[in-house]
């Protein structure tokens, strides 16, 4: 592996040159260095510098001092005897100690990968030039295609990250940082980066170098973001809808404790507008409530599989009481086969119920509400299946349908109360598309009744239908 970054170069340490890598996983604690044989010769040779110093020694005895000439050769023969016979164990101990700490040095040790393993949080153990050395489970469940031998920036691109990372490995000290994302949703993220420094390295006495490893723990912090934001949306959304129910709950009850304290007619007139104000202070809490769980888990994609094609039937059938009392006749149009796509049962009955019951609600006077599911044969690159409801009322105004999806917008607010409308319905449809990668598209002309139009992919299609709402 190059890489085009160092201690040498200004340039950021996640440009790099990837490079196929023989065995990039091979594991520190199975790699033993065994000592080849080493001839007599090359043990004399990686001594001759004593063997020489002795000669001259056993020279000079013999010369200067009259050392009888035949022990000190024997000394000499002696001294080659166990120069090129006896290995030299020290030496090859050390040898071998060292490179197995330099390897441990490269590849995290047995104890570290534990460690990390029993994290609940996704981690990267990294070396301190940025190369990915090892990955817990987690990790690989949340970041799929990562490995060790590649950098890490080829796992995690967020700038702010690379750049906390390349400030930790310079200064050796840990640092915390959160970002958020706004792709495929909104998710927020914490990571926490510490270097990790191997026992026996000369600089940390010195002063901070190179950190061995970095360690780089992730947490999802969408799921409190979002709880957060559920209990304030709640309480500013409660605040601003309630308010006119409850104003007319208590004129009301103050008008029955005064003037209408003795008559009969008020009081049942009034207790039947404060039943339905009640009424509908139910429906919008249960809307607002009902909104915030989906958003909440909006990140979260789907797993089960279910039949689309039941979850229209169901919902037909069970809004045609509905359609019987305002005199509305439901014409489906569905596939004789299952329809099979990803998505929450629950969640889609609640999408084609809204849909099914504004078209009940807003076009009754057209008499008829047509509901088919067709498969888009003009996209064959994203397979996907699209449910069309269809009213022939009064339409909607063009200039309302982009707004169309906005919470409590209502196109008339008169007609809107009058059916008992809370102005999240749309709203609800959207944030569940939204999850389910689908889309919703909405085409009206006044006079002429309107057509909403759902997309969801298909089992085939994994990657979803971008999310749209257009005219």
């Amino acid at each position: 592996m190059a890489i085009s970054a160092g201690l040498l170069s200004n340039t950021p340490w996640y440009h790099v040159t990837h490079e196929p890598m023989t065995n990039p996983q091979s594991p520190p604690e199975q790699s033993t260095d065994v000592p080849q044989a080493v001839s007599p010769l090359t043990r004399l040779g990686e001594a001759r510098w004593v063997l020489l110093t002795a000669l001259l020694a056993a020279a000079a005895a013999v010369i200067l001092y009259d050392v009888p000439f035949w022990p000190v050769v024997g000394f000499l023969a002696a001294m080659v005897a166990v120069a090129g016979l006896i290995p030299r164990r020290a030496a090859s101990r050390r040898l071998k100690l060292n490179a197995q700490r330099e390897i441990r040095r490269m590849w995290p040790g047995t104890g570290m990968k534990v460690t990390v393993d029993a994290l609940p949080t996704p981690c990267f153990v990294a070396d301190g030039r940025g190369i990915t050395r090892y990955v817990n489970t987690q990790a690989q469940k949340t970041y799929e295609g990562v490995k060790p031998g590649d950098p890490l920036s080829f796992s995690l691109r967020t700038p702010s990250l690379l750049e906390a990372f390349d400030r930790v490995r310079a200064t050796g000290e840990a640092e915390r940082i959160s970002w958020t994302e706004k792709v495929p949703t909104e998710s927020w993220y914490e990571a926490h980066i510490a270097p990790i420094y191997m026992p026996g390295q000369a600089g940390v006495e010195q002063g901070p170098g190179l950190p061995d490893f970095i360690l780089v723990v992730i947490r999802d912090l969408t799921e409190n973001r979002r709880l957060e934001r559920m209990r304030t949306d709640f309480v500013a959304n409660a605040s601003h809808e309630l308010r006119t129910p409850l104003a007319s709950l208590t004129g009301f009850i103050e008008t029955l404790q005064g003037p209408a304290r003795d008559d009969p007619d008020a009081r049942e007139r009034f207790l039947s507008i404060m039943l339905d104000q009640a009424g509908r202070m139910r429906r919008l809490i249960d809307d607002i409530l009902s909104l915030s769980r989906i958003e909440l888990k909006a990140h979260v994609r789907p797993a089960s599989i279910v039949d689309f094609a039941e979850i229209v039937r169901h919902s037909s059938d069970a809004l045609s009481p509905l359609a019987a009392d305002m005199g509305v006749e439901i014409r489906l149009r569905l596939p004789d086969t299952p329809v099979r796509i990803k998505g929450d049962r629950d969640e889609l009955i609640q999408v084609t119920e809204n849909l099914i019951e504004n078209a009940l609600k807003y076009g009754h006077s057209g008499q008829f509400v047509d509901v088919s599911l067709t498969e888009l044969a003009d996209a064959p690159e994203a397979p996907a299946w699209q449910l069309a409801i269809r009213d022939f009322g009064e339409g909607i105004p063009p200039e309302h349908l982009p707004r169309l999806t906005e919470r409590f917008y209502r196109v008339e607010v008169d007609s809107s109360r009058a059916a008992k409308g809370t102005g999240l319905g749309l709203a609800i449809v959207k944030h569940i598309l939204a999850r389910h990668r689908g889309r919703l598209e909405v085409e009206s002309e006044p006079g002429n009744g309107a057509t909403f139009k759902v997309s969801l992919p298909s089992l085939e299609n994994a990657d979803g239908l971008p999310e749209k709402v257009s005219a």
